[in-house]
C-alpha cells in the first residue's frame, strides 16, 4: 500500500516528496515507511542525492506496539494510515529506539489520542521525552536483558516476545535495539541504516546501496567505532536474525552477513591503537550533537581514532576514564547557567584532564552558552595545548560551518597521528620508495562546488595521481587522500572539476592550492574563476583545460578513496600547450 501526500511533488516529475508505504514485513507485523524523496541534507550529512525513509512498525500480539513514529512533516498523512492499521486506543506500548526527532517527532500527537499508551524506552530517552514532550506519560525504563511480552496472537499462535538491548551512542547516547523472539526481525533504528529512498522494501540490489551504506557508517557510525563492536558482540547472543527493520532505508534481509561484516571490519579498522581523540557533547542542548559529529567524521578521516562522549549522560567514573586516557579532548561551550547534574559533569571533565593532552574547543549555540573565551581561558590555564582554534557559531550551523567543524577535526587527526606517520615512512625501504617516486603525474587542481549562496561548500586541492581510465564512456580516476577536506563532496553521484595545469604557467595556482588552508578559510581567495562554465565546481582562468566530472564508482585503499569519474564535458584553452609534470623523488610523498 503506498499513499502520497496531496500537492507536493517532485520539481521534474509527477512523484510525490512525501509518500508512505505500508506493508506486511513478518507475521503480525507492519511496518509504516516514511518515504522523503527529495531531504537533500541530514544533519552533518551534505547532499543526500537518494532522499531518505523513517521507518516504524506495528507488532500486534494479545496486546499491540508500535516502535517509533515520524518525522513531524508527515504527521496528517502518517496518522490516516495508522489508524487504517489499528485503533490508536488499541496500542498498549511504543517503543522508543531512541529520541531524535525524526522518529520521535510524532510522539505528543499520539498521545493526544492515546495517553494511556506506555512508553518503553532506555532511562536516558526518558529523561529526554520528559523535556520534548511537557505531559506527564506512563512509561518504563529498560536495559540490556529487559523483556517485554506482548503474549500469543490468536491467529497463529505466534508468541512475541520483545528483549531489549542497549546500545548507547550508536548513534546517540539513548539507543536500544528489540527483538522480537517470535519474527527473529531485530529493530535497530539507525544502526545499520543508510540514508536511501525507494519503494523497494528491502535490499534485494546490494549493489545500489552498498555506497550511501557506506556513506552512512562513516558519518554517523564510525565516530563511535568502539560502541559498533559492543553492539555487534551483544546481538550474537539471539537466534538467527531474520531481518534487521532500520530506522532508515530499505530493511536488510537478503545480505544481512554482509551488511553485519561489513560493520565488523570498518570498526575493527578503526579501533586500532590505544590513542584517541574524545568528543565531548551535551545531549539535547542547541547544536552541540551535530556539530561533535562533524568534528568526529574529520578525525576519523584523518584515521586516527575517535571516541564521542555525552557529559550528560556518561556516568563520574567513565568520563574521567574517557577523558584522562584521551589525547585529544574537545569541548564544547555549555549553559551560562548549568543545573546542578550538568555542573557536575563539567566538573568531572575538567579534573580529568591532563596537562600534555590537545584541546579543542566549540560554540554549541545553544540559547544562553558561558562565553567560548572564557571557557578557552580556564582550559589554558590548566596547561592543554591548542589543538585547533576555538569554533565560532555566530547562527544556525549551516553546511558551511558543519564543513569548518569537519576540517578541523580533520587537522586534530593529523596532530594525532604525526608520529605514527613518521614512523610508518621511516621503516619503508628506502630503494623501494625511490622507485615508487620515479612514477611521474602530470598537475591538476580539483575542484568541488556543492549548494547555493549562503549554504555554497567548496572544496579544492592540488592532484598528481590522475590517470584517463575509459574511452567509452570517457572516464578518468582520482586518488583522494581520506583526510582531504574535499574528499566528502566526492562521494558518489557528486560533481567535480579537473582544471590542468599549464606547463611553465602554473606556479600561482601550484602555490595557492598546496598551502594548507585554516578551517573554513576561502581556497579561491585572488584567484579568477568562471563560475558557470562546468557544473562540478570553479573552472581555473588560469588552466589549460577543464574537464567536467561526475563520481561514478570509489575504490577504497589504507589511506586513499580511487575515484572514478565519468566526464561529461570539457574545454582547452591552448591547443599547443603542454600539461605541467610533477616529478618526484620518493614514494613517501606526493
Amino acid at each position: 500500500m503506498t499513499i502520497d501526500s496531496e500537492n507536493v511533488t517532485h520539481q521534474k516529475s509527477n512523484i510525490p516528496k512525501l509518500s508512505l508505504q505500508c506493508e506486511k514485513i513478518a507475521e503480525n507485523t507492519t511496518t509504516i515507511r516514511s518515504l522523503d524523496w527529495e531531504r537533500s541534507r541530514f544533519d552533518i550529512e551534505f547532499g543526500l542525492r537518494n532522499g531518505t525513509t523513517y521507518n516504524s512498525f506495528i507488532i500486534k500480539g494479545e496486546k499491540t506496539a508500535l516502535i517509533d513514529t515520524s518525522h513531524e512533516k508527515f504527521r496528517d498523512i502518517w496518522f490516516n494510515l495508522l489508524i487504517e492499521q489499528v485503533d490508536p486506543k488499541k496500542i498498549d506500548y511504543l517503543i522508543v529506539s531512541h529520541t531524535e526527532p525524526d522518529h520521535s517527532g510524532l510522539i505528543s500527537n499520539l498521545l493526544d489520542l492515546n495517553n494511556n499508551i506506555e512508553i518503553v524506552a532506555s532511562k536516558v530517552a526518558i529523561q529526554f521525552l520528559e523535556s520534548q514532550v511537557h505531559r506527564p506519560f506512563k512509561s518504563t525504563a529498560i536495559k540490556t536483558g529487559s523483556e517485554l511480552n506482548l503474549g500469543v496472537n490468536s491467529s497463529n499462535r505466534i508468541e512475541h516476545k520483545i528483549e531489549f538491548l542497549s546500545a548507547p551512542n550508536l548513534h546517540w547516547p539513548d539507543t536500544i535495539f528489540s527483538f522480537d523472539h517470535g519474527t527473529k526481525i531485530l529493530y535497530t533504528c539507525d544502526a545499520f541504516g543508510l540514508h536511501y529512498c525507494t519503494n523497494a522494501l528491502f535490499d534485494i540490489e546490494p549493489e545500489k546501496i552498498a555506497a550511501d551504506f557506506r556513506y552512512y557508517y562513516d558519518c554517523l557510525m564510525g565516530p563511535n567505532a568502539r560502541s559498533v563492536l559492543q553492539a555487534l558482540k551483544r546481538i550474537k547472543k539471539f537466534p538467527k536474525i531474520e531481518t534487521i527493520a532500520v530506522g532508515h532505508g530499505p530493511l536488510l534481509s537478503q545480505n544481512i552477513e554482509y551488511w553485519l561484516d561489513n560493520y565488523a571490519n570498518w570498526s575493527t579498522q578503526r579501533s586500532k591503537g590505544e590513542e584517541y581523540a574524545a568528543v565531548c557533547y551535551i545531549s539535547q542542548y542547541g547544536f552541540c550533537d551535530r556539530l561533535s559529529q562533524a568534528i568526529a567524521l574529520g578525525i576519523n578521516k584523518a584515521d586516527a581514532q575517535v571516541q564521542l562522549v555525552d557529559i550528560r549522560a556518561t556516568d563520574a567514573q567513565e568520563l574521567t576514564s574517557l577523558i584522562g586516557e584521551a589525547n585529544a579532548v574537545v569541548v564544547p561551550s555549555w549553559q551560562n547557567n548549568p543545573d546542578t547534574e550538568l555542573q557536575s559533569s563539567i566538573g568531572t571533565l575538567l579534573a580529568a584532564l591532563k596537562p600534555k593532552q590537545w584541546i579543542g574547543i566549540y560554540e554549541s549555540y545553544g540559547t544562553n552558552d558561558e562565553p567560548i573565551d572564557v571557557i578557552a581561558n580556564q582550559l589554558r590555564s590548566l596547561g592543554q595545548k591548542e589543538g585547533f582554534s576555538p569554533l565560532r557559531v555566530k547562527k544556525s550551523p549551516d553546511a558551511k560551518i558543519f564543513q569548518q567543524f569537519e576540517e578541523a577535526g580533520a587537522d586534530l587527526g593529523q596532530l594525532l597521528n604525526r608520529k605514527k606517520n613518521i614512523a610508518t615512512i621511516k621503516s619503508f625501504d628506502g630503494d623501494l620508495m625511490k622507485a615508487m617516486g620515479r612514477i611521474s603525474g602530470g598537475l591538476y587542481v580539483v575542484t568541488a562546488s556543492q549548494g547555493k549562496d549562503n549554504e555554497k561548500r567548496q572544496g579544492a586541492m592540488i592532484a598528481s595521481w590522475v590517470s584517463q581510465a575509459s574511452f567509452n564512456p570517457p572516464g578518468l580516476t582520482i586518488a583522494v587522500a581520506k583526510d582531504r577536506a574535499i574528499e566528502s563532496l566526492m562521494q558518489v553521484g557528486d560533481r567535480f572539476v579537473l582544471n590542468v595545469l599549464e606547463e611553465d604557467k602554473y606556479q600561482k595556482l601550484f602555490r595557492q592550492f598546496l598551502k594548507r588552508f585554516p578551517p573554513g578559510a576561502d581556497r579561491f581567495k585572488g584567484i579568477d574563476l568562471i563560475e558557470e562554465a562546468a557544473k562540478g565546481g570553479p573552472v581555473l582562468v588560469d588552466a589549460l583545460a577543464y574537464l567536467d566530472c561526475v563520481v561514478d564508482k570509489r575504490l577504497e585503499t589504507t589511506d586513499h578513496w580511487i575515484t572514478y569519474a565519468l566526464v561529461e564535458h570539457g574545454n582547452i584553452s591552448n591547443i599547443n600547450a603542454k600539461t605541467a609534470v610533477h616529478h618526484r623523488k620518493v614514494g613517501t610523498s606526493y
